[in-house]
């Protein structure tokens, strides 16, 4: 994918409006994920205002940053709000799942008492960790109504965003998850013997529904030569004394791998380096969710010149080339799994993303951040 693709035409409201004035403070909810930290510029850039994010406080020790350890956010406390005034803007991301519709209300009015500018980005329209999506969507009637700016990832969310909420959001698209320097490395694909289909299963989360699509993906693979279907899951819940097995698609991963149906990998979670190469080794990954929004592992896929397969749930077709199948709560469709499976066979894996182009498209990204905490604050 070419530069020219990743970003879009030039709207003459990004880093061109930047007014210089100074740093820019903003309270991140959460500050140390990978995509927050990739919303800042590959390299400073001196005419424009440089963005500062507070550092997570942790939740047991208020005094200590945590790297990682982010949840609960303690930011979301209204007296957190209260008492801190080193910030000018507030950015929710991520981490209020578990938060009452009235807890949110509590702390969007500690945010006007304080006069401190709310930005949420909508990453996620249904929950992918709740079964039901009642809570989520109170939780959104709170925030997005009361944000003084709502980002989004794509232009599908942000039609569903005014069409729910009369409210219009900016769309900056999803950054590189990779490393740079990572992507750097990643070779470009030859033609080989094997075609690999990964579906990675981990931790289950509540929306994803893998049993249907490995029984579609198992028969399509007989008729595939060459193919080969991995599957990656984690041992809490693959492994017989795990804390959340599940033992119908334990048991099918089992038995089908001693069948030599599938190629069965049980692990821990991987740690960056790892997970990459386990992409990296990957034609195709499918994405077994039944629903959702957008998905960081779509792009480290990208990335990586590892195609994906992904429901037609959500915005993941919007956020880059995918191959579409049917499968929502009602159901999967296994017909389209089927034909999806075909043309990514017959396509082959993409190379992977251009580094220039993602770190241009980050640079931009971080441009059109800064420019609106700019006009936000106070």
């Amino acid at each position: 994918m070419t530069l020219s693709e990743l970003l879009p035409a030039p709207s003459g409201d990004g880093a061109d409006s930047v007014s210089g004035r100074g740093d820019v403070r903003v309270a991140s909810i959460p500050a140390s994920h990978v995509y927050v930290e990739h919303l800042l510029p590959t390299s400073p850039a001196p005419s424009h205002t440089r963005v500062i994010r507070l550092a997570d406080p942790d939740p047991d020790e208020p005094g200590r940053s945590a790297v990682s350890r982010w949840w609960p956010p303690a930011m979301l406390e209204p007296e957190w709000v209260r008492s801190h005034d080193d910030f000018d803007v507030f950015h929710i991301q991520f981490g209020f799942d578990a938060r009452t519709p009235d807890e949110l209300r509590a702390l969007v009015a500690a945010l006007r008492e304080s006069g401190k500018p709310l930005v949420y980005t909508v990453h996620d329209l249904r929950n992918p960790h709740h079964p039901s999506r009642d809570l989520h969507d109170a939780q959104l009637d709170v925030l997005i109504p009361a944000a003084d700016a709502v980002i989004t990832l794509t232009r599908g969310a942000a039609d569903e965003i005014h069409r729910r909420w009369g409210r219009e959001a900016l769309v900056l698209p999803h950054p590189h998850v990779v490393e740079l320097d990572r992507m750097r490395r990643a070779p470009r694909r030859r033609a080989g013997d094997t075609f690999r289909i990964g579906v990675h299963v981990k931790s289950l989360r509540a929306n994803m529904n893998p049993l249907p699509v490995l029984r579609v993906l198992r028969d399509v693979v007989r008729s595939l030569p060459g193919a080969v279907l991995q599957v990656n899951g984690h041992r809490d819940v693959l492994e017989p004394d795990g804390a959340h097995r599940d033992s119908e698609l334990a048991d099918f991963l089992h038995v089908m791998n001693r069948r030599g149906a599938l190629d069965l990998r049980v692990h821990d979670f991987l740690p960056d380096d790892e997970l990459w190469d386990y992409l990296e080794s990957l034609d195709v990954s499918v994405l077994p969710y039944r629903f959702g929004t957008h998905s960081g592992w779509l792009e480290a896929c990208r990335d990586l010149g590892t195609a994906v397969i992904a429901p037609d749930c959500g915005y993941y077709a919007d956020q880059g080339p995918v191959f579409s199948y049917r499968h929502g709560e009602g159901g999967l469709d296994e017909t389209s799994l089927a034909d999806a499976v075909l043309a990514a066979y017959e396509e082959g894996a993409p190379h992977p993303l251009s580094p220039i182009a993602r770190a241009a498209q980050r640079d931009w990204i971080a441009a059109e951040h800064a420019a609106l905490y700019d006009r936000l604050r106070r």
